[in-house]
Parts: C-alpha cells; sequence; structure tokens
C-alpha cells in the first residue's frame, strides 16, 4: 500500500502509510456507500478527517486511489489463483477444492466493493476493467489445469477423459462462482456455508468427477 501517483518512487514513513490506509479505508467506504461515480474527493477528505492537499500528496484522484484499491485486491487473486489444488478423483479431491472455494470466497468479501464496481467497464475505464479479465482469465486457466490434471492422473495413462471444452467450463464455473459472491455482498440472505458446499458439489460435477 505505497499510494498512488503521485507518492511512486518516495518511501512512505510511518505516518505517510498510516494516512495512506486511512484515506484507503475512508474510500472504500465511500465507494461502497455511495458508488463510485457519485463519490468525490472532497467525500474522501471529509471521511478520512484530513486535508485536500495531503490526499493530493498520496493520490492523483479518486480513480487514482481507486487503482491502488484494485492492485490490493489483484494481488490477493494471484495469490488464490496459485493456490488452485489438482482435484483428484476421490474425497480428498472433493476436499481440497470446497476449501479453495471457501478461500475464493473469503477474499471475494474482504473486496466486494471494489469487485463490484470492477464489473462496471463503463465506470472504471478500460485499463481498469482490462486489468480485472486478465486476473479472471488467469483464475479460469489455474480452475482447467486443476481440474483437469486431477483427472489425468486418475485415469492412469495421463488422457483426460473431460470434455473438449474445459476452458470454458472453468470459465462457467467461474462466472457463478462470482455472481453467487456477488450476491452475498450485497446482503442477500444466503446460507453461506451451504451454498459453498452447493458450488464446491457443482464445479466438481461440470469436469465429469462425480
Amino acid at each position: 500500500m505505497g499510494g498512488g501517483a503521485p507518492a511512486q518512487g518516495r518511501a512512505l514513513g510511518r505516518q505517510g502509510q498510516k494516512t495512506v490506509r486511512k484515506l484507503l479505508e475512508a474510500g472504500l467506504i465511500e465507494f461502497d456507500e455511495r458508488g463510485f461515480q457519485a463519490v468525490r474527493v472532497d467525500d474522501i477528505v471529509r471521511r478520512a478527517s484530513t486535508s485536500h492537499g495531503t490526499f493530493y500528496l498520496y493520490f492523483s484522484n479518486k480513480d487514482d486511489l481507486f487503482k491502488t484499491l484494485l492492485r490490493d485486491c489483484l494481488d490477493d487473486m494471484r495469490v488464490i489463483t496459485g493456490e488452485f489444488p489438482v482435484v483428484t478423483r476421490n474425497e480428498s479431491g472433493k476436499t481440497a477444492l470446497r476449501l479453495w472455494v471457501h478461500k475464493f470466497c473469503d477474499v471475494y468479501a474482504a473486496h466486494a466493493a471494489v469487485l463490484r464496481i470492477l464489473t462496471q467497464a463503463d465506470v472504471v475505464g478500460e485499463e481498469v476493467y482490462g486489468d480485472g479479465l486478465q486476473s479472471l482469465f488467469r483464475l479460469a486457466e489455474a480452475i482447467t489445469q486443476g481440474m483437469t490434471a486431477g483427472a489425468g492422473s486418475a485415469s492412469g495413462d495421463g488422457s483426460s477423459t473431460l470434455s473438449q471444452h474445459a476452458e470454458l467450463t472453468a470459465v462457467a464455473c467461474l462466472m457463478m462462482l462470482e455472481r453467487v459472491n456477488f450476491l452475498f455482498s450485497v446482503e442477500v440472505r444466503l446460507p453461506r456455508e451451504e451454498m459453498i458446499d452447493r458450488l464446491s458439489a457443482i464445479i466438481y460435477a461440470a469436469f465429469h468427477l462425480a
């Protein structure tokens, strides 16, 4: 959390880091409560109890602040992308998949406001939206590899018994995960643990591992 464009290339002391975090937290709350377009820098500095001058020491504008929040979100997404397991055809594989789905839901919840804004391409701009899409496709690739590697190892000869469209299956499963977590984030009353069970079971079955 080194701040936005104005803060790049300079080391921030403890007070500077504290100020950046306070501005980011204020921005996140404002975006969550009011929506990206309605928020002004005035709103952010008022909530953070700081000045415009201080804000512009660390961020160029509200878009720059949002990009910093997004960078943190995408970093966490990269971590869970790398953690997608090889899902084998047994209870151990099912358990590993469910644990990963649980982690995905936790990460989504931590960055829900940012991810909701990111789905609105007309709001955030093509560059920022493109970063989100790249993260999405990397995650879909990880799901494809983890699910197909498990099936291949189970077959004994390294051949896959999966559909020729495993990548599309992964994208479809990921879209399902995203939409259900979106509903969680807007306070739709769904039984979270039960939904995680169902999501895991659906993904497992979608790759013909049931």
